[in-house]
């Protein structure tokens, strides 16, 4: 748990609450105090003065009439309350004739007693030996109204003081109580309304401190903390995102920086196998011219005869793979112009009628008319299509060549009956060198040289399940201009590329 602070929620709500509001209930108690003090002193010296005026009529008439023993007794009776310290009884000249209990007060409290005969009663405190006494001077009159007499009463000063600090005491007391029981209230009551979701937002936060990104804390208590909670947890939803969003940008750009050092590699490979290509092309077309030659002058059954198209045979393959190798290392633009569909698909198949011958494959072409005309630059378009037919005559007995127009794109269609794709090579099948053929039967560059080609005509290839059985490829191409419009390629030069039979002819394989 985080260590309580120094200045903390509960500090201040002491300091600035309840310390404050202490010192007004003191204040107001030293107040309320001081007058209790005074009403509670003010009672007792009344209650001497009730005393004094129960025995003040029989005082009064035991004085006029000379009764010294009734006025003793009067004053035994008075003296026998617990209030009175001592009951004293004066002539009208001053002089003590009667008393009960201590001394009588000093001869100037008397003179002021005198006094206050003139004026009525008269209250005072006398000193006697460091002891505070409280006398009540009261006049005792005749039948006719005249004074004949002095009654004091007197208290011990101990009973004020013990009385009062009595009192304030218990008042004393009740403060401490009052201000220890809000004490206890302002800590349960911080601690049920603030603290324990403080503390619950704490441990909410030392926990995602600790890597727990996804728990939430639950809003609770004042509409404050709410506020609070519901604004930590949309932080923490926010941090959430970003970090998602960093994760998947880290990917993202890990991707991307594997793509492009692949990208470099292939580009090296590329530069590389072109550079090769380009070096064995010539000795190959000198070894295919050769060998032509000599079967000229050899039958074409005998045993040399068969060696020499053995060895034709294998240097047309090996010039395929020269071929795929240039179109893979390529980097010249395109070069578009009209074409009809027909014709591409009608080139390309001339490219492999003597395999279609060797391979005894049933080769169908569902539309024998041109079809529609697009942009096209043909001979990569025909060594794409070339490099498709190849691989379906490596792979089943039957396969079918249609088109169609589907929206505002042309989609040409190769079927086979072969085995099919298994479905875990479909996303590496255009990735240059992958093949799933024998080691020295392919070099994984037909399926990469045709996406290349259609790719820089805006369209996109791909592989599914045919109704013949194997495998379909379905070049997508659009309807419209590329962007490349180049000059046109001469015609007879591309057909001298492509080698175009008649229809009369491909609709014959």
């Amino acid at each position: 748990m985080f260590p309580t602070p120094p200045y903390s929620l509960r500090t201040a709500v002491l300091g600035f609450v309840l310390f404050p509001l202490l010192l007004v209930i003191m204040l107001a108690g030293w107040s309320g105090l001081r007058s209790l003090e005074s009403q509670v002193e003010l009672r007792m010296q009344q209650d001497i003065e009730l005393v004094a005026r129960a025995i003040q009529l029989p005082l009064s008439d035991a004085l006029t009439h000379d009764r010294r023993s009734r006025i003793q007794q009067a004053l035994d009776s008075a003296f026998r309350i617990d209030q009175v310290y001592g009951a004293y009884v004066y002539d009208e000249s001053g002089e003590l004739i009667a008393a009960s209990g201590p001394r009588s007060p000093s001869m100037e409290r008397r003179r002021d007693a005198r006094l206050a005969t003139v004026t009525g009663t008269h209250g005072a405190y006398d000193d006697r030996g460091g002891d505070q006494v409280y006398s009540f001077f009261m006049p005792l009159t005749d039948a006719g109204g005249r004074i004949n007499g002095l009654l004091q009463v007197t208290r011990h000063g101990s009973d004020f003081r013990d009385d009062l600090a009595q009192v304030r005491s218990r008042a004393l007391l009740a403060l401490g109580a009052l201000s220890l029981l809000l004490l206890a209230v302002v800590f349960w009551g911080h601690q049920r309304a603030v603290g324990r979701h403080v503390d619950c937002l704490l441990a909410v936060m030392e926990r995602v401190g600790q890597g727990d990104r996804l728990i939430r804390a639950q809003p609770a208590g004042p509409h404050e903390l709410r506020l609070l909670t519901e604004a930590m947890n949309r932080m923490l939803e926010g941090i959430h995102r970003s970090g998602v969003e960093l994760e998947i940008q880290r990917r993202r750009q890990a991707n991307l920086e594997a793509r492009l050092r692949q990208s470099e590699k292939l580009a090296a490979i590329g530069r590389l196998a072109a550079g090769v290509a380009h070096e064995l092309g010539t000795p190959l077309g000198v070894i295919n011219g050769q060998a032509q030659r000599a079967l000229r002058h050899v039958p074409a059954n005998g045993k040399s005869g068969k060696a020499l198209i053995n060895i034709r045979r294998e240097v047309q393959r090996m010039d395929r793979i020269v071929r795929q190798l240039l179109d893979f290392g390529r980097c010249n633009p395109s070069r578009t112009r009209p074409e009809p569909v027909g014709r591409l698909v009608k080139a390309a198949l001339f490219q492999v009628a003597d395999e279609i011958q060797q391979a005894q494959v049933a080769l169908t072409v569902l539309t024998q008319d041109d079809g529609p005309v697009l942009p096209m630059d043909r001979p990569r378009l025909e060594q794409a299509l070339t490099n498709l037919l190849r691989n379906a005559l490596h792979e089943g007995r039957r396969v079918q060549v249609s088109w169609d127009i589907v929206g505002d794109h042309l989609e040409l269609r190769v079927d086979d009956d072969g085995p099919g794709i298994d479905p875990a090579h479909h996303r590496h099948l255009f990735e240059p060198f992958f093949t799933t053929k024998p080691v020295g039967s392919g070099t994984g560059l037909g399926l990469s040289v045709a996406h290349s080609a259609v790719t820089e005509h805006q369209g996109d290839i791909v592989v599914m399940d045919s109704p013949l059985g194997g495998a379909r490829v379905v070049i997508r191409l659009p309807m419209g201009p590329p962007l490349d419009t180049s000059p046109d390629v001469q015609d007879g030069v591309a057909r001298g590329e492509s080698g175009q039979l008649p229809p009369t002819e491909v609709g014959g394989l």
